[in-house]
């Protein structure tokens, strides 16, 4: 993800999480992290054949810790397996980055992204309570241990 992608990118967050959408601000800030020889921040977009931006993920880094940040899919891209590659690009930069361990939150009521997550080995860990605002939806925390290993597992099953 560049700069210049910030603008579709806002297009499509505030279409899938009407609620709880990130501001520009927000990946701005993210972006300054993501390039140069002390990035901790991966991101990256997908776009379809007309050149459309029909996905995008981020990670953050910190240690052997990674964070995964956003994970989309445009609605008429869901079942296309693009969740499945946008995720398997973050295990790859969090293998880069030598992480041991990838954590992320995710919705309680989104059953679709929990699939995909399990199927790449995250498991449950614990909850977050009220932690999607304003909507004061509950986070279901989630964590996978050697996300190289995962990767590996998953595309394997999905080829």
């Amino acid at each position: 993800m560049r700069w210049w992608d910030i603008g579709p990118v806002l297009e499509l967050e505030h279409e899938l999480f009407p609620e709880d959408a990130w501001s520009a601000g927000m990946f701005w800030s993210e972006l300054a992290h993501a390039r140069g020889p002390h990035a901790t921040r991966h991101y990256v977009v997908a776009e379809d054949v007309a050149g459309r931006l029909v996905g995008y993920a981020g990670l953050a880094a910190a240690g052997d810790l990674a964070d995964v940040q956003t994970v989309a899919a445009a609605r008429d891209q869901w079942g296309t397996g693009l969740g499945a590659r946008l995720l398997t690009d973050l295990l790859r930069a969090a293998t880069a980055f030598e992480c041991a361990e990838v954590l992320l939150e995710v919705r309680v009521d989104n059953t679709r992204a929990q699939k995909l997550y399990e199927r790449f080995g995250f498991e449950p860990i614990g909850f977050r309570r009220g932690y999607y605002q304003p909507g004061n939806v509950d986070a279901l925390v989630m964590r996978l241990t050697d996300p190289a290993q995962a990767r590996t597992e998953s595309s394997e099953s999905n080829g």
